[in-house]
């Protein structure tokens, strides 16, 4: 399985509901950047706008909510917070999922690592700088 779709756990991870003496799953948040294949952004931008709901079950299911991806000019910013309890076992899942592969088959042609990409994961991770609940 690849670990490249994973969210990396950076120094931003925080607990949600901190202080609160609720007892809830801790929260990640993940900012990541990507370029968008110019040839590529009108048959990226029909999928993404009817996400297949086995994928969209799979996100779910395996603790990822939240989640948007954005567009300006060729950049791609996606923003996701996990909230599950096992991240590396909810990511080997999503991983081995076959329509999300087969997804992803269909995705991935349509974008290319930026500058700035970590080895072995797909989407660049990005430095939260701040938050505000």
């Amino acid at each position: 399985m690849s670990s490249r779709r994973t969210f990396p756990a950076t120094d931003t991870d925080t607990a949600a509901g901190e202080g609160t003496g609720r007892a809830e799953a801790p929260v990640r948040r993940f900012g990541k950047v990507i370029r968008l294949r110019p040839e590529r952004r009108e048959e990226y931008l029909r999928l993404h706008a009817d996400v297949w709901p086995a994928v969209l079950a799979t996100i779910t299911a395996c603790g990822l909510r939240n989640y948007s991806i954005f567009l300006q000019g060729d950049l791609l910013f996606s923003y996701v917070e996990y909230a599950g309890d096992d991240y590396a076992a909810d990511m080997a899942r999503m991983a081995a999922d076959p329509v999300t592969r087969e997804w992803w088959r269909l995705t991935d042609p349509c974008q290319q690592q930026t500058e700035g990409a970590v080895a072995g994961e797909w989407w660049t991770p990005m430095r939260e700088v701040f938050h505000h609940d």
